[in-house]
């Protein structure tokens, strides 16, 4: 797609394709467990922003990548992502009915059925991912670390661990590295991978570009559990202090909380301004995640 498309249009065409990917990815729902297989395809398909994929997009064209090559990665981190909210909203996590404007997984099915689907999900995100045609040891690697207890999984233990606890910032902060920030992160590198080879200058500005455009996620996504409704959302709105969970809006106040997420923002793009216009759709998509309604 040329460069001089806009954001929207090319946001909405990326989102399209990965739908497309999902949709051939995922067992059909007539196919054999057809229980288990209809909830992967409920908590997958139809719904959700895409960010992930959309950044590892954005990515590969950083490097230059064939969009094609992409698939893939961007399909392996949306089910690792998937995976993870349904487990997420399990009655033994954060306990919640309602994602993505529709009732859970556990709700629509039944909570084993849920923990399958999920489990399910993240196997298929390394069988995708090891067929794509960039595939590698190093990336499935760098995925696994990504889910696993050094990542997401961890940072998901942290959390639950410190509900109902006082954290300063910088304690919230290192958490969420690790629980949104490192698939974020993987999404990053794993686009970027499928083209032309960064320099150690390069990866690390990505490294940074990832470091705060994952944290001004959450800092962004606690500020919307404030002042977001339920309706907005697609999700429970204000659960987060109904759970006593340390939030950076708790710590810092709405409004330092909003300071943070722009700080956050403006160190993104610093970190993408050497790169120049290949950077764009990461620039665009920094924006979208600072500024957005839900």
């Amino acid at each position: 797609m040329r460069s001089d498309v806009p954001f929207a249009l090319w946001s909405r065409e990326r989102a399209e394709r990965i739908e497309a990917v999902l949709e051939r990815a995922l067992p059909a729902a007539s196919e054999p467990p057809e229980r288990l297989h209809a909830a992967m395809r409920y908590a997958t398909l139809g719904g959700g922003k895409r960010l992930r994929p959309l950044l590892a997009y954005a990515a590969g064209e950083l490097t230059d990548a064939d969009t094609a090559a992409v698939d893939a990665p961007a399909a392996a981190v949306e089910l690792i992502h998937a995976y993870s909210l349904i487990h997420d909203d399990l009655p033994c996590m954060d306990d919640d009915d309602l994602r993505r404007g529709k009732p859970t997984c556990h709700v629509a099915f039944d909570e084993a059925t849920a923990l399958l689907a999920g489990d399910a999900l993240q196997s298929l995100a390394f069988a995708v991912l090891a067929r794509g045609s960039t595939a590698t040891a190093a990336a499935c690697a760098r995925l696994a670390a990504a889910a696993g207890s050094r990542g997401m999984a961890g940072g998901q233990a942290i959390d639950l661990a410190a509900t109902g606890k006082q954290q300063d910032d910088a304690a919230l902060a290192s958490m969420h590295r690790l629980k949104t920030g490192a698939l974020i992160g993987a999404a990053v590198h794993l686009g970027a991978q499928c083209g032309r080879a960064l320099t150690a200058e390069e990866a690390r500005l990505l490294d940074g570009f990832v470091q705060a455009v994952g944290l001004a996620f959450q800092v962004v996504d606690d500020i919307l559990d404030v002042e977001g409704t339920t309706q907005s959302l697609g999700k429970t709105a204000g659960k987060d202090a109904a759970q006593g969970k340390a939030t950076f809006v708790a710590i810092l106040g709405l409004d330092g909380a909003r300071r943070e997420a722009e700080r956050l923002r403006n160190g993104a793009h610093q970190m993408l301004a050497p790169f120049g216009p290949r950077a764009r759709r990461l620039g665009e998509l920094a924006d979208a995640m600072v500024l957005r309604q839900r």
